[in-house]
């Protein structure tokens, strides 16, 4: 598509959100939710096996971090790849011969190619880092063809697409794990054994962000700037929270005992976007004809089931250092991010942050001191090599994800809620109960 097609596409959806089973005067009510007859994916292991055969729908920027992950774990083979732009996948082809590995099929015939990618009988796990209002029909068209799908964040835009995802999942018994690779940080994970093992007592509160500087990415004339700004036309509310988010849940045990309740959200004004544009886009260009409605800050406050607290929070058009706050706090202690910092009860001198490190060496996750030398090479400081070598593994071994469709889910209604919510004048709004109530027990 254009990107003047692409922008009609995505005020066109922003206004169907009410008909997403989700209007700003009856968000989250339980009635509208959907009675799903089909048994739940919680705790459900992959079948083992030797070799995961992977086909990647998505070539660009994201698509080629996460290919080059994957030529580097073992008995890994990318079978196909898949892009609008053939270029790309030339490119992605290319890729896979420099790192001695065969020459995957490519599908560049038109948007919807990736439907005869997915029918292929050779794949096991469908990665799909595309544009996001591609990634739920690209992962059911994957589970409706009996692959498990790897999916990039946001994971659906609608309440509505969320149930949809749940129950294709259920239905045909294939997963719908989310890339969220924040997870895999190694402070992420070396903070998740430290609040296990109880340093930080009983948990209370916590607070999360995804504030990045994107205004040079999304005025691109390429890559993501061809879909990622028709974003913030017609919508106003936290576009992208599973960053924060996600480690935050594993922390708090949602789905392993809470889950997400209610929350409330409100927006500042506008004018990051309009600002960049001012300053950077020539007169006369298509782009002056866009009229941006996202809010430059989001901040929500969410309740859990069991009366803990979280701060979630977007900023993506402001100049500013890139934070995600990672802040979890307990009755013996806090930790905060960027920079990372801890403190307890009873430290000395009192009142003062304390350094992480000695921490270090008895609550490394096992994970990173096994990969940290291959972790090392990849992107996003070795989180995005972790995730992928840590979902072959289950895979390998039949196990169940780390990850699954209710956590995509539950981790990404903070974008269609917030809407709901800041449309409503920040009024409270219910999130689904996407488990059906098997949130309660411990994660298998």
């Amino acid at each position: 598509m254009s990107r003047r097609g692409l922008l009609r596409s995505a005020g066109t959806a922003a206004v169907g959100l009410g008909l997403g089973g989700l209007r700003p005067a009856e968000a989250g009510a339980t009635p509208a939710d959907p009675v799903l007859r089909t048994e739940s994916m919680m705790g459900v292991p992959y079948q083992a096996r030797d070799r995961v055969r992977v086909g990647l729908v998505g070539c660009g920027r994201r698509g080629h971090d996460h290919l080059g992950d994957l030529l580097g774990i073992e008995n890994v083979e990318v079978r196909a790849v898949c892009d609008v732009v053939p270029a790309h996948a030339a490119s992605a082809q290319a890729l896979c011969l420099r790192r001695k590995a065969p020459r995957p099929e490519a599908y560049t015939n038109g948007e919807r190619h990736y439907e005869a990618l997915v029918a292929r009988d050779d794949l096991d796990l469908v990665y799909i880092p595309s544009p996001w209002r591609w990634h739920v029909p690209m992962a059911v068209a994957a589970m409706e063809a009996g692959k498990h799908v790897a999916l990039e964040i946001p994971a659906a835009l609608t309440i509505e697409d969320c149930w949809k995802l749940v129950e294709v999942s259920e239905r045909t018994r294939r997963h719908c794990t989310m890339l969220e690779n924040c997870n895999y940080g190694y402070e992420e994970m070396l903070v998740r054994r430290m609040v296990q093992a109880g340093l930080l007592g009983e948990l209370l509160h916590a607070e999360c962000a995804y504030d990045h500087d994107l205004r040079r990415i999304v005025f691109e004339n390429e890559s993501e700037g061809l879909w990622r700004r028709a974003e913030h036309v017609g919508r106003n509310g936290n576009l992208y929270p599973t960053h924060g988010l996600g480690p935050v849940a594993w922390y708090l045990g949602i789905h392993a005992g809470d889950r997400f309740d209610h929350m409330v959200s409100m927006s500042s004004p506008e004018a990051g976007l309009t600002a960049h544009r001012k300053a950077t886009v020539p007169a006369g260009d298509p782009r002056w004809q866009e009229k941006y409605d996202c809010g430059d800050v989001n901040t929500s406050l969410i309740k859990t089931a069991l009366g803990r607290t979280i701060v979630l929070q977007h900023n993506v058009t402001n100049p500013r250092p890139y934070d995600r706050i990672n802040l979890i706090a307990g009755t013996k202690g806090i930790f905060r991010g960027y920079p990372q910092r801890i403190f307890f009860d009873g430290e000395r001198p009192p009142h003062k942050w304390q350094s992480l490190k000695k921490w270090q060496s008895r609550y490394e996750d096992p994970l990173w001191t096994k990969l940290k030398k291959a972790a090392n090479k990849s992107g996003h400081g070795g989180m995005d090599y972790v995730m992928s070598w840590r979902l072959v593994d289950c895979m390998r071994r039949g196990l169940a994800p780390d990850m699954d469709v209710y956590d995509a889910v539950a981790w990404s209604a903070p974008g269609p809620l917030s809407e709901a919510s800041v449309a409503a004048g920040s009024a409270p709004v219910k999130f689904p109960d996407f488990t059906r109530g098997r949130w309660k027990g411990a994660r298998a």
